[in-house]
């Protein structure tokens, strides 16, 4: 398992990179034809428009795959044990049903509505339905991240062994 998620990651790391490259582009490009050029590019603005929402959420679940994602856990922090693990198991759970409830079936909802409208980008010509198609996509890779550290965690828990903190599982 540890081998799969080493691929996903490294897979939306090379993703995310590079659609931040072609964002960082398309907006260098739209700056330049407003005011270098004096006629703004129509394309490169909706594009990195898009590709701002496919960076921010396909990057959000690359982030919680690295399990650096926002978090209190002034909580967390103070339990120690077995008090500990079950509050982390039971966060996993919090953001796999967040994560399907808004992200996957919302998201999919919403995707799939707008492609039955026939709904087109202005300038683009492209679908919005399958702009909005990140979100599921990310969702379901919040839960892949969630289902793997949650398992991983009641594994701990039901395996007897003595319970590391998390600087020396690093």
């Amino acid at each position: 398992m540890n081998k799969l998620v080493g691929y996903i990651n490294r897979g939306l790391s090379v993703f995310t990179v590079s659609l931040s490259s072609f964002l960082v582009v398309c907006v260098i490009w739209q700056v330049l034809s407003r005011y270098v050029i004096g006629k703004p590019s129509t394309v490169t603005d909706e594009l990195a428009r898009y590709l701002f929402m496919w960076v921010a959420l396909i990057g959000a679940a690359y982030t919680t795959g690295q399990k650096r994602h926002l978090a209190i856990d002034l909580l967390t922090m103070k339990l120690t044990g077995k008090r500990k693990l079950i509050n982390e198991i039971v966060i996993q759970i919090a953001i796999a049903v967040f994560a399907f409830i808004v992200l996957v079936y919302g998201g999919t909802n919403l995707a799939l509505k707008t492609l039955s409208t026939g709904q087109l980008t202005p300038a683009l010509g492209m679908q919005m339905g399958y702009i909005y198609f990140c979100l599921p996509i990310s969702g379901l890779l919040m839960i892949f991240y969630s289902t793997v550290f949650g398992l991983d965690k009641v594994s701990q828990l039901t395996s007897g062994k003595p319970l590391l903190t998390e600087t020396q599982q690093n």
